[in-house]
């Protein structure tokens, strides 16, 4: 309805509800006033239905959305309704000296009861007979606590909003039956399945952002069970930051169902590294190295240099940050090649950063299996041309992101890891700059990641192919692992190879029945195929050698180990001798040396 029409309607409409309460106060209690003094009666009509308009107007009565009036809606109507009477009185104390008490409390009574009354039957009239919409999908909320009767007050509220809440789902018994916002609770969870038959839902809110992983994963394997779409509500610290409302429901997705704790940073500290500073990022274009950026511009440095091989993926990750931070912080991309050692050290001589956050690096298993020279030219002798750079230039701390993987390597990859952390222990013995390593597993996400490929494989009507069924990973999303990076940065005092907390091991066929699951199918429907190990990989990964761990924990989530460091000449030795290699002598030395077995290394024998 349109707003002047509205607003005629109900302007006639108050007239006659306010000389109607007018007239049936005065005419029980003084007659002879209705019947001998219609001059009088007439002013305190007047007065009456003009000071109403007046007050309505100035409490805005004739703004609100009376479809959802509440206590606040009410309150502005007794407010007006009061001024609106005592303004009467006042003027037939003008008149007649005297004011008719009994009378005017009982033209307030019915005012407020007639003007309140036919703004609220007109809610429950349209809740009623008004309210469904085809349109809107029925909505399950599973939680009927605080932030579920929230969800609903706001999708009830919204016009717009494409969801119509119809019930409650909650495991506390004493709520069983109960109405909260004209919504009953239809049971607990295990009443999902029945739920989504007899009312008929069309979509499932998980709303409960106090739950445990544990209890997560049960709750939508019940709601997985329906085929019901399922959503979850918003990050708390999102919803109280106004990044996002709280009917901006999020999909359901592997890293809710893994249940990691937010990080906690020590923000004192990395201010004191950061902000101000100027930082230098190699692979910046990369899953991790974007994700380091964006942390660390909520830290504001002065400059933020982002150093990476691929055109695009640095191009994306300058205009995302230029978006967002132009006005605060100097960004400066940097297009070069790690194993172009002159390029590196052309870049840190004229930047001069003060951290380094060494992201660049040859990741994918069975390809570097199949390209072992280009993992040494890139992991090796790609991070010694940038740390020797940062040596070189005095930059104050250099992190490097190394992998899990390093860890008893069986692979091209994780030796040429366990190589660069090498160089990092060896540099930190006789250097200023504080050279540290941070070992990790795998992101969700992240380019390598199966994620990626799992999704496609669903997409395509699967099967998803895994492996082994026995085989597991460590996992952990993007930022907190980025987070984590940064935290132990500022905890380097040189030649330390940090471990991050990843929690317990994943298997890989778990993931793979949560990915069809939360895209709507069962494991029948799409099939999961094991295809078998593929070259270098291992069924399980390592974070510390038995003799390199130390369980205490040296920030929360953040450990310390001392892997062995090989001298500086027997190093030297193995680095310049490398490239003069077979790729099967590269492989066996490789695996040999980041094993800690120099016996298998034959060209150190050469050598000497």
């Amino acid at each position: 309805m349109a707003y002047k029409t509205r607003l005629v309607i109900l302007c006639l409409l108050d007239s006659i509800l306010v000389l109607t309460a007018l007239y049936l106060s005065y005419y029980p209690l003084h007659p002879s006033i209705i019947i001998h003094t219609n001059t009088d009666m007439m002013i305190s009509g007047f007065t009456l239905v003009v000071s109403h308009f007046v007050f309505a107007s100035y409490y805005r009565l004739y703004h609100k959305a009376w479809e959802y009036a509440s206590v606040n809606e009410l309150l502005a109507i007794v407010k007006a309704v009061t001024f609106s009477v005592l303004t009467m009185a006042l003027v037939q104390y003008i008149i007649d000296f005297e004011i008719y008490f009994r009378a005017l409390l009982t033209t307030w009574n019915l005012y407020v009861l007639s003007v309140g009354g036919s703004r609220f039957v007109w809610r429950m009239i349209r809740d009623t007979y008004f309210k469904t919409d085809s349109s809107k999908k029925r909505t399950l909320i599973i939680g009927a606590g605080a932030a579920g009767v929230m969800v609903v007050r706001q999708l009830q509220q919204n016009a717009d909003a494409e969801l119509m809440p119809v019930a409650f789902i909650d495991d506390d018994p004493r709520k069983f039956k109960l109405q909260f916002l004209n919504i009953q609770v239809f049971g607990d969870t295990k009443q999902i399945m029945s739920a989504v038959k007899e009312l008929k839902i069309d979509n499932i809110v998980i709303a409960i952002p106090s739950l445990e992983q544990e209890e997560l994963s049960r709750i939508f394997d019940e709601c997985a069970k329906t085929k019901v779409k399922t959503q979850i509500l918003p990050m708390l610290e999102d919803l109280m930051t106004g990044k996002v409302s709280v009917n901006q429901f999020r999909e359901v997705q592997v890293e809710h169902l893994l249940g990691r704790e937010p990080v906690e940073l020590d923000i004192s500290r990395i201010s004191e590294n950061i902000t101000g500073r100027t930082v230098l990022v190699t692979g910046a274009g990369g899953s991790i190295g974007s994700e380091i950026c964006r942390q660390i511009c909520k830290f504001t440095p002065a400059k933020l240099v982002l150093v990476g091989h691929g055109e695009n993926s640095i191009y994306l990750i300058d205009m995302e940050l230029r978006n967002k931070y132009q006005n605060q912080i100097e960004i400066v991309p940097v297009i070069g090649d790690i194993q172009d050692r002159a390029r590196m050290f052309d870049v840190m001589e004229e930047h001069r950063p003060f951290v380094v956050y060494h992201a660049a690096a040859h990741k994918h298993v069975p390809l570097m299996e199949y390209n072992p020279r280009e993992a040494v030219k890139n992991n090796i002798f790609g991070t010694k041309n940038v740390a020797e750079a940062a040596d070189t230039f005095g930059v104050s701390t250099f992190v490097m992101i190394s992998s899990d993987k390093a860890v008893n390597p069986t692979n091209v990859m994780g030796a040429t890891k366990r190589f660069a952390e090498m160089i990092i222990q060896s540099l930190a013995q006789n250097s200023k700059t504080k050279f540290v390593a941070v070992r990790f597993g795998n992101v969700l996400g992240s380019r390598g990641s199966v994620i990626p490929l799992f999704k496609k494989q669903i997409q395509a009507g699967g099967p998803v192919t895994v492996t082994h069924p026995d085989m597991t990973r460590y996992f952990m999303t993007i930022p907190e692992a980025s987070r984590l990076v940064i935290q132990a940065g500022v905890l380097a005092r040189g030649g330390e190879v940090f471990v991050l907390d990843m929690g317990e091991p994943v298997k890989i066929v778990d993931l793979a029945k949560n990915l069809i699951k939360l895209s709507g199918y069962t494991i029948e429907e799409i099939g999961i195929q094991f295809s078998g190990l593929r070259p270098g990989e291992k069924m399980y990964e390592e974070l510390l050698n038995e003799n390199e761990v130390h369980p205490e924990q040296v920030y929360p989530k953040i450990h310390i180990g001392k892997a062995k460091i090989i001298s500086t000449e027997k190093l030297r030795v193995l680095i310049n001798s490398l490239l003069d290699m077979s790729e099967a002598e590269m492989h066996e030395t490789l695996i040999a040396v980041a094993n800690n077995r120099f016996d298998g290394a034959t060209v150190l024998y050469r050598a000497n």
